[in-house]
């Protein structure tokens, strides 16, 4: 078997060392951070469409198109982002997309009291959810290979930016309309200045001189794109569905009030970043496929589990927080596979794309489950759909994803 591993691989710090250097951990500080604000613009919506309901008065499902407006769009631009950041690197991307995603956040104080408004502004953005494309192939680049895998899934516990949207969004708005608006523009403000400062793209890296749509072409043309972005559309998509869905869920079902349906959906959301950088950090100690099948295969088990409707306490809530825990590690595993298998330049193109499919990925479970449950009034069956998906994703991961090898590079 051909090592996966590159001379590329051994240029992954300035010094060819096989440890961080303290560039490497400033620009993973740095990344996070602007992941972490970018993240919390991009659901700036999500928790204040009840408040935006009381003025508006929209159809239930005028407002899920209000809040999938900006996740589609944010999924989709990854992709020409990602291609981007190939080109012209992280030190200009970063500050730049963030700065543009200020004008959205500005512009939804005056919108909130137009439905219009809102969905065009939060088309735009969208463009708060395209960073994760730019702070994977920086910290791919910066991190040796025996590092990159908990180095992306602690990238990765950015995500934590949509519990914290959650959590202080709808209290900032209530003290005044403005004032979550203002506080987020004001921090991502600032975060554009450190990150022109402070976010250096690796010497040396490789530059891809083809137009970025030949370079999409390209990324397209991997199997491995592909074939990672099944992946990831089950872990990532496994926990935008749940985040989406799951208070519905447990009111429904369960016949929680709001808001302790409220409060553990957040718990399953923080289990979910915490055990991000966990399974990264597993890959760099065994294979990341194998990492990702066996997390995969427990959320087979506890899919199953989940369709016999388990009480409450202790059952349905330990198969929850465990399913939380395996879509995390699934997440932060499948971004150390990418890291393993794609070519160096085209690692932001295939992040964009990777990136993209994830995100899609949660919004076929919450429609089926709702289409399931109108039916049958049963969510068994979704239950059981998510298990035989998981198992497929195991099964491959295990047995075809093992002996993956990164392809030549085009360049």
């Amino acid at each position: 078997m051909v090592s996966v591993s590159t001379p590329t691989d051994n240029r992954a710090t300035p010094d060819g060392g096989d440890r961080p250097t303290a560039a490497a951990w400033r620009n993973l500080v740095m990344a996070t951070l602007g992941f972490t604000l970018t993240f919390w613009a991009w659901s700036l919506v999500a928790p204040l469409a009840a408040d935006f309901d009381d003025k508006l008065h929209m159809s239930s499902f005028a407002q899920s198109l209000l809040v999938a407006v900006p996740v589609l769009v944010g999924s989709l631009g990854r992709v020409p982002v990602g291609a981007l950041t190939d080109r012209y690197g992280a030190r200009l991307m970063f500050p730049l997309i963030t700065a543009l995603t200020i004008v959205p956040v500005l512009l939804l104080i005056p919108a909130h009291s137009s439905y219009v408004a809102l969905i065009v502004v939060g088309f735009v953005l969208g463009l708060g959810g395209t960073t994760f494309a730019i702070g994977v192939p920086l910290v791919n680049a910066w991190f040796p290979p025996a590092h990159r895998g908990a180095a992306l899934g602690v990238f990765g516990m950015g995500m934590g930016g949509v519990a914290l949207s959650g959590y202080f969004t709808p209290r900032l708005y209530r003290h005044s309309e403005s004032l979550p608006f203002l506080v987020l523009a004001v921090a991502l403000a600032v975060y554009v200045v450190l990150a022109a400062l402070l976010i250096n793209d690796r010497p040396g890296r490789p530059v891809p001189a083809t137009p970025l749509t030949t370079r999409l072409a390209q990324a397209g043309r991997l199997r491995v794109t592909w074939e990672l972005s099944a992946l990831y559309a089950i872990g990532f998509g496994g926990i935008v569905a749940f985040g989406v869905y799951l208070p519905t869920y447990l009111k429904t079902w369960y016949e929680l009030d709001a808001t302790d349906a409220g409060t553990r959906a957040a718990g399953f959301a923080v289990v979910t970043v915490v055990f991000r950088p966990i399974g990264g950090w597993l890959s760099d100690r065994v294979h990341p496929a194998v990492v990702t099948s066996w997390a995969l295969g427990a959320v087979a088990v506890l899919g199953v589990v989940q369709a016999f409707d388990p009480a409450l306490m202790p059952g349905a809530t330990i198969c929850l927080l465990v399913m939380a825990a395996a879509l995390g590690a699934t997440s932060g595993a499948v971004f150390a596979l990418v890291a393993r298998v794609t070519p160096q330049p085209q690692v932001g193109s295939v992040t964009g794309i990777v990136g993209a499919m994830g995100g899609l990925g949660g919004f076929v479970p919450p429609l089926v489950m709702g289409a399931v449950y109108s039916a049958k009034d049963s969510y068994s069956i979704g239950f059981m759909l998510l298990s035989n998906l998981a198992l497929a994703g195991c099964v491959y991961a295990y047995g075809r994803m093992r002996s993956t090898e990164r392809p030549p590079s085009n360049r």
